[in-house]
């Protein structure tokens, strides 16, 4: 985790195009944050190794290294929060921001509204996350090792390369002991925004989640889908016997 602030929350806006730059700059910090500026890719990357922001807003296609490529470097040794600006809004463009580690998209255009809305909302988690957590369940043999500064959990020496988001996912689930947690509670206290109807993101980050653990051979637990309910982090053998419907795990 970055250490608390001590001052307004800094953050780090890479767009190289001038006009939208300058605004991004200009209205976030009417809003009382600390905004640095910063249109090449490759100084972005630069900037956040050697600098602690709060939050990283970043531009798509830039000079130098496009967002998606800064993204996937910084990842490998930092959990800073990323919020990723583009115009390519498809669907195909927001998985693959997930994909590489991005915590929220925020499609262009949009508002000065949605933009502190979207940057408030991250700043609450990274919040709660300082807040002092309660003990994990006692871990059985097989079982994960939950790592909260790198984010990421363990099984028999293997990482899975969880993103910041994916990682407090899972061990929400895991907290839960079991309980379906719905998708409204898990878009609130993971992903810090109501959830809508067609918003597929919490959907994405449970994929990625499966792929992930089967690719490091974790196979005592799995996320399920309980249909019409939420969620579920349960034993492979405990729940689908009883329940054989409710139970679907994709992925």
């Amino acid at each position: 985790m970055n250490p608390a602030p001590l001052g307004p929350p800094s953050i780090l806006a890479v767009e190289d195009d001038p006009v939208l730059g300058a605004f991004v700059h200009d209205q976030l910090g009417r809003c009382g944050f600390e905004v640095t500026w910063c249109r090449d890719g490759r100084i972005a990357l630069d900037m956040v190794r050697s600098n602690a922001y709060d939050v990283v807003l970043m531009d798509v296609l830039l000079p130098g290294m496009n967002g998606l490529d800064v993204l996937g470097h910084l990842r490998e040794h930092s959990a800073t929060p990323v919020i990723l600006m583009s115009a390519l809004g498809a669907e195909a463009d927001r998985i693959n921001g997930f994909r590489r580690g991005a915590d929220d998209y925020l499609p262009k255009p949009f508002s000065v509204d949605e933009l502190h809305v979207r940057v408030e909302a991250i700043l609450r988690r990274v919040a709660m996350e300082r807040r002092h957590q309660p003990p994990l369940p006692a871990a059985p043999v097989d079982a994960l090792t939950f790592d909260e500064q790198r984010t990421d959990v363990c099984h028999e020496g293997r990482w899975a390369g969880f993103t910041p988001s994916e990682y407090r996912l899972l061990e929400t689930l895991h907290r839960s002991d079991e309980e379906v947690l719905t998708k409204a509670f898990l878009y609130q206290h993971v992903l810090q925004r109501g959830y809508a109807q067609h918003d597929r993101s919490l959907d994405m980050h449970v994929s990625q989640i499966r792929r992930k653990l089967k690719a490091i051979g974790y196979e005592a637990r799995a996320v399920r889908t309980v249909w019409g309910r939420g969620y579920t982090l349960s034993a492979a053998s405990s729940t689908t016997s009883a329940m054989p419907n409710a139970y679907h795990a994709l992925g």
